[in-house]
C-alpha cells in the first residue's frame, strides 16, 4: 500500500508517494511527485497511508531546491516503467542542473535512432518524479519550450530557479 504526503512549493502543493525501502534514505523510495492539474499526475486513493514523516528527507531536499540550495537530490527513486522508459529516465538524471538538451541528444545518450525522438519524448512525458528526475531541461533542438506534464509555466519557472535562461 503505498505512502504519500502534500507539500507546498512553489509550484502549487506537491504530491509525494512511495513506498518502503530499508535502502533509502529516510526509510521512503519514492515512486511519483506530481504537481496540481498534471497530466497523468498520481492522485492519493482512499486506502493510501498518509504518512508526512516518510518523506522528511524528500521535503528537505526540496525545500532546498526551490531555495536555490541544492542542485543534486540525493533520494532513493523507484519509479517503474517499461525497459525504454526506464533508460530515457535514466538519462535525464545526467542532465546537469542550469542545462538543457534536446530531445535528440536523450536519444543519442541512450543510442537511439534520430527516428526514436517521438517515442523518446513519449517516455519523458510519462516521467513519474517531475522535479527530481529532470525532464523540465529537455528541451526542443530549436531551443523552444515544448511539452511538460507540469504546463510550460512551472517549465519556465524551474528552468528560470536553475539560472537557464528562457524565452517567453
Amino acid at each position: 500500500m503505498p505512502l504519500y504526503t502534500l507539500l507546498d512549493s512553489p509550484l502549487g502543493r506537491l504530491t509525494l508517494v512511495g513506498e518502503p525501502s530499508a535502502d533509502a534514505p529516510g526509510g521512503t523510495a519514492l515512486t511519483a511527485l506530481s504537481v496540481p492539474e498534471q497530466k497523468r499526475g498520481v492522485v492519493p486513493a482512499p486506502d493510501w497511508t498518509r504518512e508526512p514523516a516518510a518523506f522528511a528527507e524528500a521535503e528537505r531536499q526540496l525545500k532546498e531546491y526551490f531555495a536555490g540550495e541544492r542542485r543534486e537530490f540525493d533520494l532513493a527513486l523507484a519509479a517503474r516503467g517499461t525497459a525504454f522508459r526506464e533508460r530515457v529516465w535514466t538519462a535525464l538524471d545526467d542532465v546537469p542542473y542550469g542545462e538543457t538538451v534536446s530531445y535528440g541528444e536523450i536519444a543519442r545518450r541512450i543510442g537511439a535512432a534520430r527516428p526514436a525522438v517521438r517515442a523518446i519524448g513519449t517516455a519523458i512525458g510519462a516521467n513519474p518524479l517531475l522535479v527530481l528526475r529532470p525532464c523540465h531541461r529537455v528541451i526542443g533542438a530549436d531551443g523552444s519550450l515544448t511539452g511538460y506534464a507540469g504546463g510550460l509555466d512551472r517549465k519556465r519557472a524551474l528552468l528560470s530557479l536553475e539560472g537557464v535562461a528562457v524565452a517567453r
